[in-house]
């Protein structure tokens, strides 16, 4: 008889001597082995520094996170129907329009959403557009604990800038070492190869983005890499770009915004792209101009990527020009929380699923079923200025129709009513937006009307209690802090791991090329609500399967 695993037991006890062994073997790894970010700066400077003189190991668990073995096969099965689902999303103007547009949608509340959103308008109205889009996804993952056990269930789903695949392999593989040179000191039964699955992320990414170069067909031309300055991440990105030329032979260039104003321009009978670097930066006596055919971005998915509208300038020329976007404005919009509330509603998964069942050996008898299997997934999420039948049917039966101020729409009245089970949700990615359960009621005091069709309510996931890990940082050392040296930082916290399934997708108006390549885990103390590693809130985490 299968004996349920017990999370409150985890992680296995260490003697102060066995704990600095581990955090020894651990560290030595990430920093022999890449596992690494650049430190904090300093400097007041927006500029990094072209020439790191210094790294620190990302922030790591010291030990992997039990996670039940089906959910997580579940998990990795249902990001084929991801990777689909989000494509069909992308090509359909009519919703995306009306969901996240200026004119009727998401756009008239958040100025970031609507400048992009006119942005693609006016390029799809007035340009021809390059047909075929690439995907790089990440679908994250909590664990629901209630009276019927352990659920999957999906926090959110990334379409721009899905960060973490390469430092996230190498986190799996530091622990698969520990485990072959010390056998984990014996700690625990579950802690034995066979639960240690394999993660080949970094391959998998570069696959994607080497199918949307193959597409592009131009021999000699080169990958774009749109990065943030001062980027701390940067070991993340550079291992996708040794990856590209080392296995497939492509070159990777990379630029921010800033300097592409400069850099790019559109061949006008073509609207090839074309990328101009000066002799200091193109290896050779004079400058040097290489055809781009893939863009993938590392950046514009804040609005702190664009400090002047001239930002807007460049990143529209990028998406005018020829080169395969990854993603493309709409495939960005389609990532919106908006669009996540969106597909809750009924029939919208089977309206963008409907004809795509032969691909998973689903007959349309059997497409409901299929679409409820999915929707299981989903916590209750609705919309601030929403007055649906449900929402109204929700406030009747909690009784709290007079709740709130009677000019509230009854979405934002309810809420209100159940603030204490929820997060409330904005168009935003990177981590730190998002308002949680007793600040509710106050935020909800001080938001503008107008602001209100730009955040979605969603209930929280209630994750196992008593889960422990020791999470290992490198923090600036405290008495020698101005020298950039570092003391080791491990502390022993009950802690939430996400699950987080990468996938790619090459796709236009017909077939999806698409595929499942791998995986990441993000560990981050219960007292964090937020749970971004480059945000400072979480460590990067592995699985072991329980």
């Amino acid at each position: 008889m299968a004996v349920s695993f017990d999370f409150s037991s985890w992680p296995p006890q260490l003697t102060p001597e066995q704990l600095e062994a581990l955090t020894l073997a651990a560290t030595t790894y990430a920093l022999s082995h890449g596992l690494l970010y650049l430190p904090p700066s300093n400097s007041l400077s927006n500029t990094q520094p072209r020439i790191p003189t210094t790294a620190i190991h990302a922030p790591i668990s010291l030990f992997p996170s039990p996670f039940p073995r089906a959910q997580f096969e579940a998990a990795r099965k249902l990001q084929s129907v991801y990777n689909v689902l989000y494509t069909r999303v992308a090509m359909d103007t009519q919703f995306l329009d009306t969901v996240m547009g200026a004119d009727a949608g998401v756009g008239k509340a958040d100025e970031f959403t609507g400048t992009l959103w006119r942005g693609w308008k006016n390029i799809r109205e007035h340009d021809v557009v390059q047909p075929l889009h690439l995907g790089l996804f990440r679908s994250d993952y909590l664990l629901q604990d209630d009276r019927l056990g352990l659920s999957l269930k999906q926090v959110e789903f990334n379409t721009v800038s899905s960060s973490f695949g390469s430092l996230s392999e190498r986190v799996a593989a530091m622990h698969r070492h520990i485990l072959a040179s010390t056998s984990y000191l014996s700690a625990s039964p579950y802690l034995t190869a066979d639960n240690f699955p394999e993660n080949k992320t970094t391959s998998g990414l570069a696959e994607g983005l080497a199918k949307a170069h193959d597409a592009y067909g131009v021999q000699g031309a080169r990958i774009l890499f749109v990065v943030q300055p001062n980027e701390r991440n940067v070991f993340d990105q550079r291992w996708l770009e040794y990856e590209l030329l080392e296995k497939h032979e492509i070159l990777v260039i990379r630029q921010t915004l800033a300097e592409l104003a400069v850099s790019a321009s559109l061949v006008p009978s073509t609207h090839v792209l074309t990328i101009t670097l000066p002799s200091s930066s193109s290896l050779t006596s004079q400058p040097a101009t290489y055809e781009i055919s893939t863009i993938y971005f590392r950046a514009s998915y804040t609005p702190s990527d664009f400090p002047a509208s001239s930002y807007y300038d460049t990143r529209f020329l990028l998406e005018r020009s020829r080169a395969i976007k990854c993603p493309s404005l709409p495939l960005q919009l389609a990532g919106g929380k908006k669009v996540q509330e969106a597909l809750t509603r009924p029939g919208m998964l089977e309206h963008f699923l409907g004809n795509e069942g032969a691909r998973w050996g689903i007959g349309a008898r059997d497409l409901s079923a299929f679409a409820t299997n999915i929707r299981d997934t989903w916590m209750g999420m609705w919309a601030l200025d929403s007055d649906d039948a449900d929402i109204v049917t929700a406030l009747d039966r909690l009784q709290a129709v007079a709740s709130g101020r009677g000019s509230e729409p009854p979405g934002t009245r309810l809420a209100r009513h159940k603030a204490a089970s929820l997060v409330l949700k904005p168009q935003r990615e990177g981590g730190g937006n998002n308002v949680y359960r007793e600040a509710i009621p106050a935020f909800l005091d001080s938001l503008r009307v107008e602001e209100r069709e730009a955040w979605i309510a969603m209930e929280m996931i209630e994750t196992p209690r008593g889960v422990g890990g020791y999470l290992v940082r490198a923090a600036p050392s405290s008495s020698n802090a101005s020298d950039g040296s570092t003391e080791k930082k491990v502390v022993r916290a009950d802690v939430i791991s996400e699950l987080g399934i990468f996938g790619y997708a090459l796709f236009g108006a017909g077939d999806v090329v698409e595929k499942e390549v791998g995986w990441l885990v993000r560990t981050k103390g219960t007292e964090s609500n937020e749970g971004g590693v480059a945000a400072g809130f979480s460590v990067l985490d592995s699985v072991v399967l329980v």
